[in-house]
């Protein structure tokens, strides 16, 4: 009977996937399984309305700085088009060879480096997107190769950065440093970005794109009329864009990009960083003239804001309240139970951690809810059922950290109804309308977060992270699981303790 309430309980997550996996929009799936798991969790907890309401404003709440982040970055995205940061660094992208066989290798590379400056995979894409995708219209590359390399490489900082909130996080919450945790997992995640970046060119070379450098007038040129009005009515940003790329705009104004990284590197908030971007953009817009007015620059802002605010953040909302419920009913705790009964050593047991990570990513849809939710669950499993000496032990919770982080960024490229991969659906159609995009479209394309999510997980399984540097888990007999009469004896210590 327990088993059934378990899986009872996981069925929400089921039913969003089988809601976005038959097409239908995150809008209509999030609220749909969010009144589903309201009535689970009144059948199962004995959960009452009020309750349930509570929870998911709550968890709706704590995603906040996320929305401000989020309409800061769509405003930037409008300001990079429109002042002529976009079309500079495009221009320069052609002046140096670039290609639409290397487009994808080398989108990848910037957000990387983008990403680990600012700390956020959400600013670094916003920041990239209208830059790369029109950049590979031009130069005749991949549109969905392109977008799934820039979301990969903005994963890459967002899981090792300094400043990376899921970092400081995800490392706070297993009780390690921050700079033990990186380097921990640094060669693991350098040769995941290599990998990643070897995957996008093969994939271009495979695909047969072009080797010649991309003639910007001729690609504008080929833009049928009909889509230029949609273009007008829907991004008045694109527009500008595309014709600033062909008349051409002043060199420095790839300026404020290179400012935002200044920021960043600096340790920066990335709210400030984006607002840097922003303004800098305007003034250094306004002596090259490609800001015609005050004005005129707020009113691309406003587009920025109303784009974040019509669908995505609609979206975050409904799947936190989704989140907040599951968190409420404790839905994953049957899930660590079953860990510690199939776990025939420690190393079986860290990769059942990871396991759940990547389902609690799942079924919570918001990676910061599965650090805080799956994050403490995971270090308990740990410290209750492992002997290890306080070395080792703190090797076991870097790893818990590793897994957090890694299997809640990456792990939400592969996940459809994931608050991640809707902003990246939402923000790719804002700044490129040529393209229907559909979140699988992209995540099928996305193959730096496979090869992180795959090798994290099969590394620790076999024990072949002991071919990494510094990234080895101690192995038996220095640490072992306790027998079931030990943590039968530590329970009643405990109960001693605590009357």
């Amino acid at each position: 009977m327990k088993n059934l309430v378990a899986l009872f309980k996981l069925s929400p997550v089921a039913l969003m996937a089988t809601l976005m996996f038959c097409g239908y929009d995150a809008l209509i799936a999030a609220p749909l399984a969010t009144i589903y798991a309201a009535f689970v969790a009144v059948v199962s907890e004995k959960r009452k309305v009020n309750e349930l309401m509570d929870a998911a404003i709550n968890n709706a709440k704590e995603m906040q700085i996320a929305f401000f982040i989020l309409m800061v970055a769509y405003a930037m995205a409008e300001t990079f088009m429109s002042t002529g940061v976009g079309a500079a660094i495009i221009n320069l992208s052609l002046n140096i060879g670039l290609t639409g066989r290397t487009v994808a290798t080398v989108g990848i590379g910037v957000a990387a480096v983008l990403s680990v400056a600012t700390g956020t995979s959400w600013g670094t894409f916003a920041a990239c997107a209208p830059i790369f995708l029109w950049l590979n219209h031009i130069v005749g590359g991949n549109i969905l190769l392109t977008t799934a390399a820039i979301a990969g490489g903005a994963c890459f900082g967002d899981n090792i950065g300094l400043i990376s909130d899921t970092t400081i996080v995800s490392s706070g919450i297993q009780g390690v440093e921050v700079l033990k945790r990186i380097r921990h997992q640094g060669f693991w995640s350098a040769s995941v970005l290599v990998l990643g970046v070897i995957s996008f060119y093969i994939a271009g070379v495979v695909m047969g794109l072009p080797t010649t450098t991309g003639n910007a007038a001729a690609a504008i040129a080929q833009i049928p009329a009909d889509v230029w009005t949609k273009l007008a009515e829907q991004r008045e940003s694109a527009v500008i864009l595309l014709n600033q790329v062909k008349t051409g705009v002043p060199i420095y104004m790839i300026l404020p990009l290179i400012f935002v990284l200044i920021a960043a590197f600096r340790g920066l908030s990335t709210l400030l960083c984006l607002f840097i971007g922003i303004f800098s953009a305007y003034i250094l817009g306004t002596v090259a003239g490609t800001v015609d007015s005050f004005q005129g620059f707020l009113s691309h802002i406003t587009t920025g804001f109303a784009g974040a605010g019509s669908w995505v953040i609609v979206m975050m909302m409904w799947v936190a309240a989704f989140g907040g419920i599951m968190k409420l009913m404790d839905a994953f705790r049957p899930l660590s139970n079953l860990i510690v009964r199939i776990s025939r050593n420690v190393r079986q047991l860290m990769f059942y951690n990871g396991v759940l990570s990547i389902l609690g990513n799942a079924g919570l849809a918001d990676e910061m809810a599965q650090i805080v939710t799956i994050g403490p669950i995971i270090r308990n499993i740990v410290e209750e059922n492992v002997i290890a000496s306080p070395e080792d032990q703190e090797t076991l919770r870097l790893r818990n950290a590793t897994f957090s982080d890694a299997l809640g960024v990456f792990g939400s490229q592969i996940i459809p109804w994931h608050v991640y991969i809707g902003f990246y659906v939402g923000i790719a159609q804002a700044v490129y309308p040529l393209h229907h995009f559909v979140a699988i479209d992209i995540i099928k394309y996305n193959f730096m977060a496979f090869i992180a999510v795959a090798s994290i997980l099969i590394l620790t399984l076999t024990g072949l992270d002991r071919l990494i540097p510094r990234f080895s888990l101690p192995s038996e007999p220095k640490v072992r699981l306790r027998s079931k009469s030990e943590v039968v004896e530590d329970s009643e210590i405990i109960e001693g303790v605590n009357p």
